[in-house]
């Protein structure tokens, strides 16, 4: 069938892509830090997996996939690592921040652009970016830092699919803007949601159905979608007023 490469693997979301993919017939290459985790997934799966502990806060150890993935004839390259943090901008940890900045943006800058140079030379192929709702809004107080991030994943993903359709190519580019889902993001940031989220499957399943309609905006719920909507009707400030007010009911006391 193909090559898929995922990042961020070894549980929630990725891990889903994971099985979805697998059972589609794809041959993976499966990315994150935790490799007994990985080995534990590609004993389950029916396909060809090849697991890669790397750390993509590490920028040697982007390179190094990078170089791996130019032997390859990559069909589908999904950067789902990322991980975010919550607080007040003034107190929350700059040393977790800017390894958040390197994984969620500069990683995911690298690789996009790795496996773009890739997928143009055979003019075939899907990328998929996750993002996230926060990437939609115009600011996240108490997670600055995650949805700056996830803004900064967001346009990039959209001047990128602009310039694909400009050159009338066949790779396809979407970025994923999910809002709460139930994995172990929740426990790396130290958040709770005040809203129920879905089941990392659930959103999975959404994902890659969008991926390959080439979807440039892929949002899983209709609450979601409803709420970046109005949001574009609403003045910066106040916006980020009401998003603040949310996001204050997710730190721990």
């Amino acid at each position: 069938m193909g090559i898929a490469v995922i990042t961020g693997a070894s549980s929630g979301i990725g891990k889903e892509m994971a099985k979805i993919l697998s059972h589609k017939g794809y041959s993976l290459i499966l990315v994150a830090r935790n490799k007994v985790l990985l080995d534990e997934l590609s004993a389950t799966l029916p396909t060809k997996t090849k697991t890669l502990s790397l750390d993509l806060s590490k920028k040697a150890d982007i390179f190094k996939l990078v170089k791996y993935i130019k032997k390859k004839k990559i069909d589908i390259f999904i950067n789902n690592a990322g991980f975010g943090d919550v607080g007040d901008f003034d107190k929350t940890s700059l040393s977790k921040e800017l390894d958040m900045i390197d994984v969620n943006i500069k990683a995911l800058h690298i690789l996009t652009k790795a496996a773009l140079k890739i997928m143009k030379r055979r003019n075939y192929g899907y990328i998929l970016n996750v993002a996230s709702s926060a990437g939609l809004f115009y600011g996240g107080p108490y997670m600055a830092t995650y949805y700056a991030s996830k803004a900064y994943v967001t346009s990039l993903t959209t001047a990128i699919s602009s310039e694909l359709k400009a050159s009338k190519s066949n790779v396809s580019i979407s970025a994923l803007c999910p809002g709460p889902v139930n994995t172990n993001f929740n426990n790396v940031a130290n958040v709770k949601f005040d809203l129920s989220g879905i089941s990392a499957r659930e959103c999975a399943k959404v994902a890659i159905d969008g991926m390959f309609k080439k979807k440039l905006i892929i949002i899983p719920t209709i609450y979601m979608k409803l709420a970046v909507f109005g949001n574009k009707f609403l003045p910066r400030q106040l916006s980020a007023r009401i998003v603040g007010k949310q996001q204050s009911k997710k730190i721990y006391n």
